[in-house]
């Protein structure tokens, strides 16, 4: 099923869609017929029908935008974004980085309209920004020690098998032979020499 959530309808195709029924009511074309013509359910056939009837074409014209009125206009969220990039620090927030608790904030003090931080996401994916997540690296961090490490003491813990010694999978390589002195008494040829 076909649905029209996340991209923008065309009202006045659809507008133009009605009034084309409305050119074909006035033809005497049944409902059934004017909805197999304009590939609609008989159901919006007949509300269109219903609908030119008691109005005229009038009652067949657009109503508008679909849904609830955005509580930001373009211009509001113009000047949100122009905060955002402004950077977190230069609206009073100790570091560089912005969640959604801290813009849904940012938003209040602006505009005066109040978000949850969770909605926030949407007016973002709205200016067509994208999640970022920070490199996590410690304070302390050395490049010069860590790159002198790399070639001294690196190459001096790195194990590498020896060469032509056979490999164990075992974690105790543990002698097969057994010697005379360790072998149970009264237990024959369970030695083996060598």
């Amino acid at each position: 099923m076909a649905t029209t959530r996340g991209r923008q309808r065309d009202f006045a195709a659809l507008e133009a869609r009605r009034m084309e029924a409305a050119r074909l009511f006035a033809r005497h074309v049944s409902q059934h017929e004017v909805a197999r013509q304009l590939g609609v359910s008989v159901t919006a056939a007949h509300r269109w029908f219903h609908a030119w009837q008691t109005q005229g074409r009038p009652g067949l014209k657009a109503a508008g935008r679909a849904g609830r009125k955005p509580r930001l206009d373009r211009a509001a969220l113009s000047r949100v974004e122009r905060a955002l990039l402004q950077g977190a620090p230069a609206h009073g927030f100790a570091t560089d980085l912005w969640t959604l608790p801290r813009i849904a904030t940012l938003i209040k003090r602006l505009t005066g309209v109040q978000f949850h931080p969770g909605h926030v996401w949407y007016l973002l994916r709205a200016l067509q920004w994208s999640v970022q997540r920070p490199v996590r690296q410690a304070r302390e961090r050395n490049e010069a020690a860590i790159a002198q490490w790399t070639r001294t003491g690196w190459p001096r813990v790195k194990k590498t098998p020896a060469v032509g010694a056979r490999g164990s999978s075992s974690r105790t390589k543990a002698d097969s032979r057994i010697t005379p002195s360790s072998a149970a008494p009264g237990r024959r040829g369970a030695s083996r020499r060598s």
